[in-house]
């Protein structure tokens, strides 16, 4: 009796602790944890060398993206440059890319959450804002059981010679689908770096206006200076009237 009850416990406890992390602890919020395929866009602030992670939950075979610019950039001796790294579930490094923007876009080969960080440690003393772009979508993967059953259905549709018309027209479709999608991606990308060029722009813009009241005031300043300094060149009596001011 004593021998089964070890090794009822590694046979129960065996595949859970071998297999990928799909459940994370309770202290997770939602905001950190990503369970659909829709794509998320939304900007997150990183503190001075600070790391944000989030998870986003894929299937094995579907297409996993993420693109990433950094919009602004404050603190004394800034980079604009960010970390990124994209982890499986297996703890398994699938990219990295360590510039002010990127895209990262591969196949998954596992099932569970892929985690995406982003530190900041290049700047100790600022901060910065990333705007993200991320998701998962189907890019006509198919699992080999699943091909096998399609391959029957088509023989038997085949055999009774039923019209193609509808499943030409689902294809151009899904076709369509996956063509305007891609173009939403890469128009979303090019509207990250207008938005990236107007905080560069307007950081810039009040750059030269600080530096030009401050070069104002040092000239007005700098002129009040020399002209106390040369009044005070002059030595004037008021004692009698035919002396006059003399240096």
């Amino acid at each position: 009796m004593w021998r089964i009850i070890p090794f009822l416990f590694l046979v129960l406890c065996g595949p859970v602790l071998g297999g990928p992390q799909t459940n994370f602890h309770g202290n997770m919020t939602d905001q950190e944890l990503f369970w659909g395929t829709d794509q998320y866009d939304f900007s997150v602030v990183v503190p001075a060398a600070g790391l944000e992670c989030f998870w986003h939950f894929a299937h094995r075979g579907e297409r996993f993206y993420l693109s990433f610019m950094v919009q602004w950039v404050t603190g004394v001796g800034h980079d604009r440059h960010l970390s990124v790294t994209v982890n499986a579930p297996s703890s398994l490094i699938m990219a990295t890319v360590d510039d002010a923007k990127g895209q990262i876009n591969f196949e998954t080969e596992e099932t569970g959450f892929y985690q995406m960080c982003f530190s900041n440690f290049h700047n100790h003393f600022g901060t910065m804002q990333v705007f993200l772009s991320f998701g998962v979508y189907y890019d006509g993967y198919k699992d080999p059981d699943k091909t096998k059953e399609e391959k029957k259905k088509k023989k038997e549709e085949a055999s009774k010679d039923l019209n193609n018309t509808l499943s030409v027209i689902e294809g151009a479709t899904h076709k369509l689908e996956n063509h305007v999608f891609h173009m939403f991606r890469y128009y979303n990308f090019g509207r990250m770096r207008k938005s990236a060029d107007f905080f560069l722009l307007l950081s810039n813009s009040q750059y030269v206006t600080w530096w030009s009241l401050f070069l104002s005031l040092l000239i007005v300043t700098s002129g009040y200076l020399q002209l106390l300094f040369l009044k005070r060149l002059f030595i004037t009596k008021s004692g009698t009237k035919e002396e006059k001011p003399r240096c």
